[in-house]
């Protein structure tokens, strides 16, 4: 029995040992298909490698054959900038016309955007009451005028008869009351006669006065520009100061000089050592964010605002361009200095 169970036990087989086999043999079979997988990848690697080289090769050497040489270039390229900043586009000369008197507008002679000249009519208030003072004021003159003839009349006549009373008096052949009656007639003409010049004086500036409210009537341009506001109608009331509440105007039109347009532009007073007066600068309107057009600084407003911490620079065209407006916004590039 002994035998046969030592036999039993020979021929028993281990359960654990058929197991391992399969398992190392999946082991096997993933590692032989990672290092094809490694192998793939880095054949391919290798001939993208060596593709893009040539490639690039070839692109360096075709920019180098079409690229024009240095020396050859036609246009320089524009300088560098060494400060930006924003601002708008404004006119430093540029008026609301208004009438020196209050009246309603008779016509208006200006239309937005025509050009006028200087002392060009452009509106006419109602001169119906002008007129009338005027033909008073001319009637006071010529009244007083009348009385300065009366009383140089008055004088001329009183001095001999003044002179013929002395001569008696003198000869004891009038008394002195009558020689007394005689003088204060005599001063009385003179003085009436200073009277009347002074008030023939009065009437005519009172003429002049009122000959300027007439002529105060006639709305003119103070300055040759273009009109970009046209403010008042036929038939509205004007007056140079706010009266009558919203049913008055204050302005007959706006006038600017184009030719004195320029950009304004806050720099922060940190860099407003980098700006000075008469340096070049490239300006850029929103309108037109492609063209660049040559500018000069101006000047550097002498004072800082406190709130913003800046300092407003003024900067001129170079050149009239027409397509530049008023209030326009625009970019300043504020560039070295020209050195020789």
């Amino acid at each position: 029995m002994t035998d046969q169970a030592s036999l039993l036990n020979q021929l028993r087989l281990e359960r654990d040992e058929p197991s391992a086999a399969p398992h190392s043999w999946h082991k096997a079979v993933i590692a032989g298909i990672a290092i094809v997988g490694i192998a793939a990848v880095a054949f391919a690697a290798i001939r993208f490698a060596d593709g893009s080289s040539e490639q690039l090769s070839s692109g360096v050497a075709a920019a180098e054959e079409t690229a024009p040489p240095a020396s050859s270039s036609s246009a320089a390229a524009p300088a560098a900038s060494i400060l930006e900043a924003s601002g708008y586009v404004v006119a430093r000369r540029q008026a609301t016309v208004s009438a020196k008197i209050t009246g309603k507008v008779a016509a208006v002679l200006i239309e937005e955007g025509q050009r006028v000249v200087a002392d060009e009519v452009i509106a006419r208030l109602d001169d119906a009451n002008a007129r009338a003072q005027v033909a008073q004021a001319e009637a006071q003159v010529e009244q007083q005028r009348a009385n300065l003839t009366a009383a140089r009349v008055a004088f001329d006549n009183a001095g001999p008869t003044f002179n013929r009373t002395m001569a008696q008096f003198a000869g004891a052949f009038v008394s002195a009351q009558v020689f007394d009656e005689a003088k204060a007639s005599y001063d009385a003409a003179r003085a009436n006669f200073d009277v009347a010049a002074r008030a023939l004086e009065v009437a005519q500036a009172s003429l002049a006065v009122t000959q300027r409210n007439l002529d105060d009537t006639v709305v003119r341009a103070p300055f040759a520009g273009i009109v970009t506001v046209k403010a008042a109608q036929e038939g509205e009331m004007v007056s140079p100061v706010s009266a009558g509440g919203g049913f008055t105007r204050t302005g007959i039109g706006t006038v600017v000089d184009m030719d004195s347009l320029e950009v304004e532009v806050d720099v922060s007073e940190n860099f407003i050592s980098r700006v000075e007066t008469g340096q070049p600068a490239a300006i850029t309107l929103n309108a037109y964010p492609d063209r660049r057009i040559a500018g000069r600084v101006v000047a550097i407003i002498p004072t800082a605002d406190r709130a913003k911490a800046t300092v407003k620079v003024r900067v001129g065209f170079a050149e009239r361009d027409p397509g530049v407006l008023p209030e326009m916004g625009a970019r300043v590039a504020f560039l070295r200095a020209e050195t020789e």
